[in-house]
C-alpha cells in the first residue's frame, strides 16, 4: 500500500553551515587531503576526494592530467578505447593513481575493464541508507549517492523518482560509515559552497559534472555564435549520448538526460582553485584544520534564502 514519508527532506540550497569558533589564523593551514583505506579490497587511496564525473563531456584524459596536478580524482568515461588507454597510460604514469575506468555491466565491458585495470568496487546509484548497506555487505567499497540531482539529469521529471540530495548524503553516510565503508556525493552541487555542504554532510568524495563542463579540457563540441563560445554539455542517458554511442534511444525507454550549451570557461585549473579556495574557507569558519574534521564541525542550520539577490550574477 502507498505510504508517505512526512519527514522533509533537504537539499544544499535549503541550508547554510553555521560558523564556530576556530583558532585557525589562515586558509592555507587547512589540509584538504585524506587517506582512505577500503573495506572490501583493502585498497588505499590518497588525495584531494573530488571526482570529476564518469561524463564523456567531464571524464576525460585531458581533464584528468590537471586534475592529478593537484590530487584530484578522474572517473574517466568508457567510451575510451583500450589502445588510447595504454597511449595515456605511458604518457602520464603519474596520473594513473589519481583516476579508475568507468564500465558498464555488460560482457563487452568488462572484458574491456579487464584489459584496463583491475577495477575498485564502487556501485550505484542509490539514496537510502539500507541500499548502501545492502552493497557495501556484497563486496562494494564506494556508493555512489544521488538520483535526480545532476544539473543535465531528468530523470526526476521523467519518471518521478529521486531523493534531496543533503538528505540523501546524511543518511547514506551514516549507513556506510557504521559498516567501514564510504561514499560519493554524486551531482547537485552548483558552487564551492555546495561541495562543502556535501562533505560536512558525511560525503567521503563528491563527485562534480557540471562545475566541470565547459572548460579546455572538458569533452563537448565548441560551438561559436555571435561571437561568443559554448561547449555542448549533456546526460550520459539523454538523446544526444544514445544517439551518439547506442545509435539512438531504444523504444523501451525514454531519454533521462537534457543537452545544454555552457559559455566556455577557459582552462579549468582556475574553476578547481576556486572550489578548493572555497572549501578551505568552510573549514576555517567552522574551526575544521583537515578535511575530515569537517563533518564533525558541521552543524547545518534551516535558511530560506542563501545570498542577497539585489545582483543577478550569483557567482
Amino acid at each position: 500500500m502507498p505510504h508517505i514519508d512526512n519527514d522533509v527532506k533537504l537539499d544544499f540550497k535549503d541550508v547554510l553551515l553555521r560558523p564556530k569558533r576556530s583558532t585557525l589564523k589562515s586558509r592555507s593551514e587547512v589540509d584538504l587531503t585524506r587517506s582512505f583505506s577500503f573495506r572490501n579490497s583493502k585498497q588505499m587511496y590518497t588525495g584531494i576526494p573530488i571526482i570529476a564525473a564518469n561524463m564523456d563531456t567531464v571524464g576525460t584524459f585531458e581533464m584528468a592530467k590537471v586534475l592529478c596536478k593537484f590530487s584530484l580524482f578522474t572517473a574517466v568515461h568508457k567510451h575510451y578505447s583500450l589502445e588510447q588507454w595504454k597511449e595515456f597510460a605511458s604518457q602520464n604514469p603519474d596520473c594513473l593513481e589519481h583516476l579508475a575506468a568507468s564500465s558498464g555491466t555488460g560482457s563487452s565491458d568488462f572484458e574491456q575493464l579487464e584489459q584496463i585495470l583491475d577495477a575498485i568496487p564502487q556501485a550505484g546509484n542509490v539514496v537510502t541508507g539500507e541500499m548502501v548497506e545492502e552493497l557495501i555487505l556484497s563486496g562494494a567499497d564506494i556508493i555512489k549517492v544521488g538520483i535526480g540531482p545532476g544539473s543535465v539529469c531528468t530523470t526526476r521529471k521523467k519518471t518521478g523518482v529521486g531523493y534531496p540530495q543533503l538528505s540523501a548524503v546524511m543518511e547514506c553516510a551514516d549507513a556506510a560509515h557504521g559498516l567501514k565503508g564510504h561514499i560519493i556525493s554524486d551531482g547537485g552541487c552548483s558552487c564551492p559552497g555546495d561541495v562543502a555542504k556535501a562533505f560536512g554532510a558525511g560525503a567521503d568524495f563528491v563527485m562534480l559534472g557540471g562545475m566541470l563542463a565547459g572548460h579546455s579540457e572538458s569533452g563537448g563540441e565548441l560551438i561559436e555564435r555571435n561571437g561568443k563560445k559554448y561547449k555542448l554539455f549533456y546526460g550520459m542517458s539523454s538523446e544526444m549520448a544514445m544517439k551518439k554511442y547506442a545509435g539512438g534511444v531504444a523504444e523501451y525507454r525514454a531519454s533521462e538526460g537534457k543537452t545544454v550549451e555552457v559559455p566556455f570557461k577557459g582552462a579549468v585549473e582556475h574553476t578547481i582553485r576556486d572550489i578548493l579556495g572555497g572549501i578551505r574557507s568552510t573549514c576555517t569558519y567552522v574551526g575544521a584544520a583537515k578535511l575530515k574534521e569537517l563533518s564533525r564541525r558541521t552543524t547545518f542550520i534551516r535558511v530560506t534564502q542563501q545570498v542577497n539577490p539585489i545582483f543577478s550574477d550569483e557567482s
